[in-house]
C-alpha cells in the first residue's frame, strides 16, 4: 500500500505543524487546512485516506464540515477522526451521530493518534475498504491516491475536472446520473457554471478514451452513465 495521505483541518498553526511532523514520522503524508472551507476545497481537488478534523474552526465548524462530507457522494466514506479540546459527552455523541470514526480529546499522545489512525485504516482494509483506492472499468484504472488514470496500462492525460468527472462516473458505474448531479460532484454546484459544461468535458474524455469511450453513454433528457457492457459488446 502506498503512503496514506491525510487531510488535517486544524486552525491552530502550531498544532497543525506539530501534527504534520509527528504523522510524517509515523509514515503518513499530510495536507494542512486552516479552515473548514479550505478543507472542503482541498477535498474537492485531491483524494485522501483519512481526515483529522478539529471542531472549533473559524467560519463553519467541524460538525458542519463533517455533515457536508458525509452528505457528499464522492467523499462520504472517508474515515474521520475528530480532534478537539471539547470532551463533553454531548459533543462526542453529536460527532458519532454525524458519522465520525473516532474522537480524540486534546491534549493527546502523538503515538496514540498514530495507532488510532492505523487501526481505522487497517479495519477498512480488512472490511474491503470503505475507500476504493483504485477504480476499475473497461480497461480503465483510476488510482485515487496517486491521482492517475490509465487505459490498458497507458497513462491518460486528463485535466483535473476530466479526472474528477471520470471518477464520479466510475464510482456509480451502471447508474444514470443527471448533469446536475455530476456538476455537484465535480464543481460543488457553482451556480456560475452551466450544466452543459458537463457535455464538453464528456466529449473530451470520450476522445481521450478512444473506442473505450463508448461505455460513457448519453441518457437522453438526463445526463450520462458508464456502462461496461458497451465495451464488452463492441469487443465481442
Amino acid at each position: 500500500m502506498s503512503e496514506p495521505i491525510l487531510l488535517v483541518i486544524e486552525d491552530d498553526q502550531n498544532l497543525a505543524k506539530l501534527l504534520e511532523y509527528n504523522l510524517a514520522r509515523g509514515g503518513f503524508k499530510c495536507h494542512l487546512a486552516g479552515t473548514g472551507e479550505d478543507g472542503l476545497e482541498q477535498l474537492s481537488r485531491k483524494s485522501f485516506n483519512l481526515i483529522l478534523l478539529d471542531i472549533m474552526l473559524p467560519g463553519i465548524d467541524g460538525f458542519e464540515v463533517c455533515r457536508k462530507i458525509r452528505q457528499h457522494q464522492l467523499y462520504k466514506d472517508i474515515p474521520i477522526i475528530m480532534l478537539t479540546a471539547k470532551g463533553e459527552e454531548i459533543d462526542r455523541i453529536l460527532g458519532f451521530e454525524l458519522g465520525i470514526d473516532d474522537y480524540v480529546v486534546k491534549p493527546f499522545s502523538p503515538r496514540e493518534l498514530n495507532l488510532r489512525i492505523r487501526a481505522i485504516l487497517n479495519r477498512d482494509r480488512r472490511q474491503g475498504g470503505k475507500m476504493q483506492e483504485v477504480l476499475k472499468a473497461g480497461g480503465i484504472d483510476v488510482d485515487l491516491t496517486r491521482h492517475i488514470a490509465t487505459l490498458e496500462g497507458k497513462e491518460l492525460v486528463l485535466t483535473l475536472m476530466e479526472f474528477k468527472l471520470l471518477v464520479a462516473l466510475m464510482k456509480r458505474k451502471g447508474e444514470a446520473q443527471s448533469r446536475e448531479m455530476l456538476l455537484s460532484d465535480v464543481w460543488n454546484v457553482d451556480k456560475t457554471i452551466n450544466t452543459r459544461t458537463i457535455d464538453t468535458h464528456i466529449t473530451r474524455i470520450r476522445e481521450k478514451l478512444g473506442e473505450t469511450g463508448r461505455m460513457i453513454k448519453t441518457v437522453r433528457g438526463l445526463g450520462y452513465k458508464l456502462d461496461e457492457k458497451e465495451v464488452d459488446d463492441y469487443a465481442g
